[in-house]
């Protein structure tokens, strides 16, 4: 069984399954990112993350685990919790520029009114 798409692999929108075309269909799988995101400060149960993740199926969360377990992004401790791996806490990194960006777009968004 394949756990989310693979760099090599066909992916949505790219028959070779180039780098960015794979990270694109990883993330834009629903909660992907908000996994990624919530656990940029430090490591979360299951449930903590469940939680925080606006109580979330535990099977989407499941999969989104797996998935981004077999991307190398996220781990889990011995004791069950979860953590991004450096791959993972790059991920937020390059995020940031975008984090920002949206700041500017959502301002922009809120003088028209």
């Amino acid at each position: 069984m394949q756990d989310g798409p693979r760099p090599g692999r066909p992916v949505r929108g790219s028959e070779t399954g180039r780098p960015l075309m794979a990270a694109l269909d990883l993330f834009g799988r629903r909660w992907a990112l908000r996994v990624v995101w919530e656990l940029r400060d430090g490591d979360l149960g299951f449930r903590q993350l469940q939680a925080r993740c606006d109580d979330m199926s535990s099977s989407v969360l499941r999969q989104r685990l797996r998935e981004l377990t077999a991307a190398r992004l996220v781990r889990q401790h011995d004791d069950g919790r979860y953590a991004l791996t450096e791959l993972g806490a790059d991920v937020y990194r390059s995020l940031r520029p975008l984090i920002s960006w949206s700041r500017r777009w959502a301002a922009e968004l809120t003088d028209d009114t």
